[in-house]
């Protein structure tokens, strides 16, 4: 594999008080020639002793390695829950993502960390309609351009498409804070970890007249209050209590849009977001949750300025030469 990774607990008066990881990914440091150590899984009491030990624990592994810059937290890959959450704290975390409490910012700020980049998450209102726009912009994409729009009645069809759909994942992406493209290794993982909870609804390829995935759409019924519920364990109630969510849910999580670069701009955002707001309807969707978004990330931002978008949340990613 490309990463190096290494993991320290924290242990006071006999207990463990917190935790953290370090990876260095070679092959994004090569790529973009930097000398970079990442940390993340990082979880502490609220004693600024134990996170300088967190931190400086790592810190010593990457400068032993050659590292002179330490960024988090950010993990193996962009498909990792990533940044620490800065603003928005009363509200409940998505399945996808990690909640902690205020202090996390201030330790790490006392630490002398400063902000790299942040990512910001939005509640949109689900529409009782599909926009006239959005309906128009979809019709003109099919006749224009011959595109369709495929989805699938059992899990393992969507398995034939699934490794030419991360392809298109891993260049839409390609340019994004900290992003590296998944390997099939990685990607064995994914599927593997989430093909079990994927409602079919909710999933979308877009073919070009070709044939080939130019689009690839995955929203997820809310299951982070079933998690909550399960303090995050699968077992002994856990995966019964994610199961009944799929089923009941007002909540949907926008998980992401993918559209090759070279079809980008003609429409295939429409074509999948009509049909998405059509299931939202039909299951009785309140609301959606954007998920991370990257701040300076004008196209994604722009991209719902139509459906009125609230910022609610706010995560960060920090960085300290060492």
């Amino acid at each position: 594999m490309y990463c190096e990774s290494v993991r320290f607990l924290a242990i006071k008066d006999d207990k463990i008080v917190g935790r953290i990881a370090g990876i260095i990914n070679h092959k994004y440091n090569e790529s973009f020639d930097t000398k970079i150590v990442r940390f993340t899984r990082i979880d502490m009491i609220d004693d600024i002793e134990v996170t300088t030990k967190l931190i400086d624990s790592v810190i010593g592994w990457g400068k032993s390695k050659g590292m002179t810059e330490i960024i988090g937290p950010i993990g193996f890959t962009d498909m990792d829950r990533m940044g620490m959450l800065v603003e928005g704290f009363e509200y409940l975390n998505m399945f996808i993502t990690i909640w902690n409490p205020p202090y996390y910012k201030e330790h790490l700020e006392t630490l002398g960390f400063v902000k790299d980049v942040d990512w910001i998450e939005s509640v949109i209102p689900w529409p009782s309609v599909v926009p006239e726009k959005v309906t128009r912009g979809a019709h003109i994409t099919r006749r224009r351009f011959g595109y369709e729009l495929v989805k699938y009645k059992r899990k393992k069809d969507i398995l034939q498409h699934i490794y030419e759909a991360f392809d298109v994942y891993n260049r839409a992406f390609h340019d994004l804070y900290g992003f590296f493209p998944v390997t099939k290794e990685v990607m064995d993982y994914y599927i593997k970890q989430m093909i079990s909870l994927v409602k079919l609804d909710f999933v979308w390829f877009v073919f070009d007249k070709h044939k080939k995935v130019i689009g690839f759409g995955l929203m997820m019924p809310s299951l982070a209050l079933a998690n909550k519920k399960s303090n995050g364990r699968l077992l002994p109630f856990g995966l019964f209590r994610l199961l009944r969510a799929l089923k009941r849910f007002k909540t949907i999580d926008f998980y992401f849009i993918a559209v090759d670069p070279n079809h980008q701009g003609t429409g295939v955002l429409s074509m999948i977001m009509e049909d998405g707001i059509k299931q939202g309807i039909k299951y009785g969707v309140l609301q959606a949750l954007t998920g991370p978004e990257l701040e300076l990330n004008v196209k994604i931002q722009t991209q719902w300025k139509d459906f009125n978008p609230s910022n609610y949340k706010r995560r960060r990613c920090y960085k300290k030469n060492i």
